[in-house]
């Protein structure tokens, strides 16, 4: 069974960073494309990060230049490095894990954007 477990929200202040990670279990994690979500309250969730299996990356356009999507294989845990934080980037962000048509979720974890 595949488990994903994220880690590394919080409450910061615009213009700050955090580093969220996602360790993922049950799974051969190097064959997997990883992506990171987040759903503010009364929005639909959104994508915000993915990466592939070869390393390629994508962002949404709300985050580029901002957010950095990466992977250690050998850690099996990918990792999303958000910089100049904006209030707009509250929301719980999702960790997920794709293979084919099969995809996992993770828990989430709560990023709070505020002075």
């Amino acid at each position: 069974q595949v488990q994903l477990v994220e880690s590394g929200g919080g409450l910061v202040q615009p213009g700050g960073s955090l580093r969220l990670s996602c360790a993922v279990s049950g799974s051969i994690f190097s064959t997997l494309v990883m992506g990171w979500y987040r759903q503010a309250p009364g929005r639909q969730r959104e994508v915000v990060a993915t990466i592939s299996i070869g390393g390629g990356t994508d962002y949404a356009d709300s985050v580029k230049g901002r957010f950095t999507i990466s992977r250690d294989n050998a850690k099996s845990t990918t990792y999303l490095q958000m910089n100049s934080l904006e209030s707009e980037d509250t929301a719980v962000y999702y960790c997920n894990a794709r293979r084919g048509a099969r995809a996992h979720w993770g828990q989430g974890t709560q990023v709070t954007v505020s002075s």
